[in-house]
């Protein structure tokens, strides 16, 4: 269940220092979104901003594997002289290669962040292949994600 499901008495208000006490405590929090009738799952990072790094955001995939992504791949950039790069692309682990894109407009999918931060924070897509290596850019993907930003071509090299 949600935090605002549980708490149906509860103002924006105490969700967003729910929020801030989660990026307090954590160092950021994850906003998952549901799928509805026109639009994939999404879920993005809160708090991350406060770091000086970009808030992340991911889409297509539940929103209970995106958390996980999401953390995995907070808790590493949270490190100094770590950075995601547009157009790096990053192979996982037991997952999809993902390619960063840095988002063209923040204010319409990261509410929460942009309600916390303010409309200049910055923000990095985690797009990922499909089980075949196909982008969503590609003629033959298969999977349901929006990509939020332009890609960067060439890809950057990781530094």
């Amino acid at each position: 269940m949600c935090w605002i499901c549980d708490h149906p008495q509860a103002t924006r208000s105490d969700y967003l220092n729910h929020m801030l006490d989660l990026v307090a405590t954590y160092g950021w929090a994850v906003q998952g979104v549901s799928r509805d009738g026109l639009h994939p799952p999404w879920a993005y990072t809160v708090g991350l901003t406060e770091a000086g790094l970009p808030e992340l955001v991911v889409s297509g995939m539940s929103v209970r594997r995106a958390h996980e992504l999401l953390n995995d791949v907070a808790s590493h950039i949270v490190h100094p002289g770590v950075a995601l790069l547009p157009g790096q692309q990053v192979p996982l682990v037991g997952g999809p290669t993902l390619e960063i894109v840095e988002l063209s407009e923040t204010k319409a999918g990261l509410v929460t962040a942009v309600d916390i931060y303010g409309p200049g924070i910055r923000a990095l897509q985690l797009v990922h292949a499909d089980d075949r290596g196909h982008w969503p850019w590609q003629v033959g993907y298969r999977g349901h994600q929006f990509v939020l930003g332009e890609r960067v071509c060439p890809p950057a090299t990781a530094a």
